[in-house]
Parts: structure tokens; sequence; C-alpha cells
């Protein structure tokens, strides 16, 4: 099977080569790495393509700068494995990731969360289990109150990548309703307790950020509709 990593970038500079360089070597020589830069302009483009002119795995695209969801829509839709990894810019994969997940495929899974170890920017880890805080589950009904899917966590298939594909207008994160779809239609979903990434967490990130109580409900509202128009 093959494997695409769709990794959305955005003035990732500080710490995207020590990411490509730990996803990279678990990849394939059929396998690739699409990297869609959101702020072009910046340092980014060039750690990017200094590493793409070596590895012809390594894609680079010029993001459409409408935020981390049409970002990552940018990079998926040209993802074309078999396999889709979801990917941030300033994580670091651990060494037995793609072996592991790839089990978990082989055996019928048709989207896949891990766990993460929570660290600092210095990759000090500051809690040993992404599960731990996000309470991960299968539950639809819970996930739609609370999601506990983490993007960067995921891996899913391309059947399932078709099915999510455009994410709707409205939405709050592209891993929100890539798990609500998987989940509604019953597809397997396995989660692995074991940490595969370390989960850089550092005051700067694109995601992760707080929201208020309105914006709360519109969110559920907004993707409430969404799955309800969804075939």
């Amino acid at each position: 099977m093959k494997i695409s990593v769709a990794l959305a970038a955005y003035k990732g500079e500080l710490y995207i080569a020590q990411q490509m360089e730990s996803i990279l070597r678990q990849l394939g020589e059929t396998d690739e790495l699409i990297v869609s830069d959101d702020f072009p302009e910046g340092k980014t483009r060039g750690i990017v393509e200094s590493i793409a002119s070596k590895d012809r795995r390594v894609k680079y695209l010029e993001g459409q700068g409408k935020g981390v969801i049409k970002n990552f829509e940018n990079a998926l839709s040209v993802c074309n494995g078999d396999i889709i990894f979801l990917c941030d810019q300033d994580d670091v994969w651990m060494p037995d990731k793609v072996e592991t997940v790839m089990k978990e495929f082989e055996n019928g899974a048709q989207l896949v969360l891990h766990d993460a170890l929570v660290t600092d920017a210095h990759l000090n880890v500051t809690n040993p289990s992404c599960f731990s805080i996000h309470g991960a589950n299968l539950s639809f009904g819970k996930n739609l109150l609370r999601n506990t899917f983490v993007g960067c966590c995921m891996a899913f298939t391309k059947e399932l990548l078709a099915e999510t594909m455009p994410f709707p207008d409205g939405i709050a994160m592209h891993d929100w309703w890539i798990a609500l779809v998987a989940l509604k239609n019953k597809r397997k979903t396995v989660l692995i307790g074991k940490p595969l990434i370390k989960w850089r967490r550092h005051g700067e990130n694109v995601t992760g950020g707080s929201t208020t109580a309105i914006q709360k409900i519109r969110w559920r509202l907004n993707m409430i509709s969404a799955l309800a128009k969804h075939k």
C-alpha cells in the first residue's frame, strides 16, 4: 500500500526540517510527503525545496492563504496514496509510527488514531498521553459534542478521504469532520494506545487555540448541518 503524508505548513521554519526527517526515514521509495505551505513567501519554502531537491518523495505546494483547513485540503487534494497520514509541521514521529499504524490497515482499519507524548518546544515531555487529555473514544455522539480526534495522530484510507472531500464550509476543523464522517458511516476505526509522535506544544501552534462558548456552539451546529447534508 502506498503512503501519502499530508503536511500543512505555515511559518514552520523552526521545526519542519526535523519533522520531515523523522517522516522520510520511515517511508518507502514509492511513498510521498506533500507539503502545502500557506506562507510561501517565508523561510519554510527554501527548507522544504532544499530537502525536495535531494528526495523525490517530497512535493512542495503553495497554499491558498485561507487558513489551516483549506491548507490541509490543498495537500490532501493531490495525495494519491492508498493510506493518508495527516501531519503538523512541528512534531516528531516516533521511529515505529508508520509500521505500527500500517499493521492496523492491513487488518482492515479505515481510520486510525494513536496516542502521543505531549512536549514543550524542546521536546521535554509535559504529559505522557494525549489520550488522557482528550479522552479519546469511538462514540459518534460524544465526538460530536467534544472532538477527541487530533489530526496529527490520524491516518485513513483513500476511500474515507473521498467520502469527506471537499470539506464543507463552516466546519471547525478538518480532523473533526473526517472522524465524524467515519463514525457516522460506521467505518472501522481503531485507537492505538501507544504514543507514536512527540506532539510539540510551544505557544505558537497554528491549531489548538482558545475559542468562545458561542463559537463552540456555532461550530457544532455547522457540523450537524454538514453531516445532515452529507451522503
